[in-house]
Formats: structure tokens, sequence, C-alpha cells
């Protein structure tokens, strides 16, 4: 009997529930209109994966694996990802029966008009409970926690991406601090031995002791520059250490960053339409907006009635003097619930989750812009700092000149020192601008592969996230 009353309840309930969605997800389009093409223009080609492999440089590769299994941000990055995955399982328990088994012993004694009752007694039971989702309240919080795992996952892509480019950056910052630093020495040598050359031409009276001084005071001037190139240099080495999880001290990479390398060309930008899947933070904006979404559904059916099918089944024994009573028993309940009065608090949730879903909207805009942007920047440093570069080659070739021409005026008597030094001082400081816009050309380069994005990281995430399952035993 228990059976065909509960199977009639279910199919009346299944009746009523077909068609009684009470709010239908919003279309997301996306903000702006796509152009065809980048206006600040971009080789051909598909955009590349793994980007920095570009480089050709094994001590890079080295160390970008090692970020990527040891760096703390990212570890922190995955067990926030554990706790959401944690949460859309519990979210998903709530749409299913749960079952519950209750357990009572009692001894006791009463008084009777025919004496005291002593006996024992015990109850053992199951109890079953299932809340029907008529509204889909039940299930558009499991999809907005699914959604959230999801844009958590892209959250943890995107830190690959931003990880990958900081490593790069670091990695190659010191490799231009190391050529500052043999450029510095270098200098050195050459003001030490105008110095000596200087002060052998005072002591045969050819030159004034001002020649000495000024002499002295260039040399003194990069010695003091050396050292704070050297300063920046374990500065650098600091962070890419704490960047791939070690201890700041000594050198990150063994043996030293390699050299600057030559400079590849520059990246494909792809198409703008393409960005929008490539890029995992554009994505999880997108995700989050469609979770707030499904909150607003959520909380416009908690408005509604909630039917809970409750059924309990056991069996008892009640032991007294005058008699045992021992049996089974069942019950069937359907508990209905309808909110009358609650001094608005779920027509403010509702209002609360609409103006989410609205921030959402314009946080996902922003993203949308942001990247577009992010691509255009890029396309334009590339092209300023190539063109940068030539014209400083193109100077330093001419500064060269004019230090040897006014060393061998001076050393015939036709110009004064000062001639000599600042042909020298232009021609180290040029130099040096030099190497850190060959540097620079490589993060224009690093930035413009971290605006189109990629989806090489989803490997890496695919794997971490089975080692975890694999270690907590399954989700």
């Amino acid at each position: 009997m228990a059976r065909t009353v509960v199977g009639s309840i279910l199919t009346i309930l299944a009746v009523l529930s077909a068609g009684c969605a009470v709010y239908r997800p919003q279309p997301v389009e996306p903000p702006v209109p796509v152009p065809p093409s980048f206006a600040g223009g971009s080789a051909p080609g598909a955009p590349v994966e793994r980007w920095w492999e570009a480089f050709g440089d094994r001590g890079l590769n080295r160390v970008m694996e090692e970020a990527f299994a040891g760096n703390p941000d990212l570890a922190r990055a995955y067990e926030r990802l554990e706790q959401s995955r944690a949460l859309y399982r519990g979210a998903a328990a709530a749409g299913r029966p749960s079952i519950d088994l209750q357990g009572e012993w009692s001894r006791e004694d009463t008084p009777s008009f025919f004496g005291n009752n002593t006996g024992n007694s015990y109850i053992l039971s199951a109890a079953a409970r299932y809340e029907l989702d008529l509204w889909r309240k039940l299930k558009s919080r499991t999809k907005a926690a699914l959604l959230e795992v999801e844009a958590l996952r892209e959250d943890v892509e995107t830190l690959y991406i931003s990880l990958s480019a900081e490593i790069a950056d670091l990695y190659y910052l010191a490799a231009e601090q190391r050529a500052q630093l043999r450029l510095a020495e270098q200098t050195v040598e050459s003001y030490a031995d105008i110095l000596s050359l200087v002060e052998r031409r005072y002591r045969a009276g050819l030159v004034p002791a001002l020649d000495v001084y000024q002499a002295r005071q260039g040399l003194a001037g990069v010695k003091a520059q050396q050292a704070a190139i050297e300063s920046s240099l374990r500065v650098t080495e600091h962070a890419l250490s704490v960047a791939l999880g070690r201890y700041p001290a000594g050198e990150a990479v063994e043996g030293g960053v390699a050299e600057l390398p030559e400079i590849p060309a520059a990246f494909p930008a792809g198409l703008p339409s393409e960005v929008l899947s490539r890029r995992p933070d554009v994505r999880a904006a997108l995700l989050r907006l469609k979770a707030s979404d499904e909150r607003v559904a959520a909380a416009i059916a908690d408005r509604f009635p909630s039917f809970n099918l409750v059924a309990s089944y056991g069996k008892s024994s009640l032991v007294f003097s005058t008699g045992d009573i021992v049996g089974n028993f069942w019950k069937v309940l359907v508990d209905l619930s309808q909110p009358l009065l609650d001094g608005g608090r779920r027509k403010a949730e509702v209002d609360r989750s609409r103006a989410v879903f609205h921030e959402n909207l314009a946080l996902y805009r922003k993203a949308v812009l942001s990247a577009f942007q992010e691509v255009e920047d890029a396309l334009v440093r590339n092209r300023a700092s190539e063109e940068r570069i030539r014209r400083l080659k193109e100077q330093a070739e001419a500064a060269a000149a004019t230090f040897r021409l006014s060393r061998e005026r001076y050393l015939r008597g036709l110009s004064d020192y000062l001639e000599v030094l600042n042909a020298q001082t232009l021609l180290y400081e040029t130099r040096s601008r030099l190497l850190a816009a060959r540097r620079q050309l490589i993060s224009d380069r690093i930035t413009l592969a971290r605006a189109v994005g990629g989806r090489w990281m989803e490997h890496e995430v695919e794997e971490r996230l089975a080692g975890n399952d694999h270690k907590g035993g399954g989700s």
C-alpha cells in the first residue's frame, strides 16, 4: 500500500512540475562588435602555443617547468579549485534523496492503576527525505556551483599564463642585468685606461690637473653604477627563486641565466574573434555571469512553495509488565511549505541577485574590452621597440666613432679632456640603453603572447587535477 501511495503522489507532482520553470536564463552576447582584424597589425598565422619555446633557451624551459610544479600561488589556486569542486558536490547532493538510520532504546518505570509498569523499548527505523524540485531551485543552485567550478578552473589557466610571463620576464631581466654588469666592467677598464693616460700626460706637464680630476670623476661614476647593477641583479634572482618556490638565495638558475637571445619574430596575434576563446580570464568572466544568472533563478524559485517527500519505515518493541507491543510501522508524508510573511527577505534576495548579475555583466564587458586593449597595446609596443632598437644601434655606432675621434684629438692636443669624457659617457649610456631596449623588446614579445592567451595550459591542469584526484581517492 505504501508503494501505491508514494507512486500516486509522485505521479501527481510530476504532472504539476511539467513546465514549471519560473525564470529563463538571459542570453549573453559579446558586449562589443568584434572587428575582423587588429588595428595594430599582426604577423600572419595562428597564435603560438607554449610561446617561450620560440626563444630556443633550454634554461628558460627548465625554470618554466619548475615554476609550474613549485610555485606557491599556483598551489593555492589549485586548492581553491578543490574547495569549489567540493561545494559543487554538496550542492548536487541537495537534489538527491537522503536516508537516515534512526534508533532509540530506553528502559522506564511508570505508575498505573495496576501498579508500576517496568520494561524496555526500542525503535529502529530508516527515514528518507527528498525535496521535489518543481521550480528548478536546486537545479539552478547546482548549475551555479558547477559554473563556479569551471570559472575557477579558468582562473587557474589564467594564472599559468601570468606565471609563464612573469618567469620569462624575470629570467631575461636577469640576463640583461648580467649583460649590463659586463658592460659596466668593460667601461670601468676603459675609464681606468684613460685615467692612466691622463695622469701620465699630467706628470709630463702636457695637461692641467683638471683633466685628472675629471677622469677620476668619470671612473667613480661608472663604479657606482656597477654596484647598483649588482644589487638589482641579486634582487631579480631572489624574485625568480621565490616564483620557482625556492628560498631566495644564490642563483635561481644553475650557472646563471643565458645571454640575451636573438629576438624571435613577432608572435602572431591571430584574429580578434579568437581572443574571446583563447583568453581564460574572459571565459571565467562569462562563466561567472552565467552562474549569477542561475542564482537569480534560484532566488526567484525560493519564493514559491516547496514540497518535501518524507517516508519512514521501521520496527518498534515496547515491553511492559502488562504485555508487549511489537511490530513494524511506516509513514509517508508530503510536506508543503509556502512562504507568506518574511518581511521582504526573499524579494530582497531576488533584487540582490539581479544586481549581482548586472555587475558581472559589466565585469564581462570590461574583460572583453581589456583583452582587446592588451593585444592592441602589445602590437604597438612591439613595433615601437623594434624601431627604437634600430635607432639605438645607429646611435651606438656613431657614439663609438665619436669616442675614437675625440680620444685621438685629445692625444694630439687639439681638444680638452671634457670632450673625451662626454663622448665616453655617451658611448656607455647608449650601449646600456641598447641592452635595455633589447630586453624590452623581449618583454614586449612576452606581453603579446600573454595578451593573446592560449590553450597550452589545459594539459597541465588536467594532469595535476588527475594527480590530486588520485591522491584524494577521487571526487
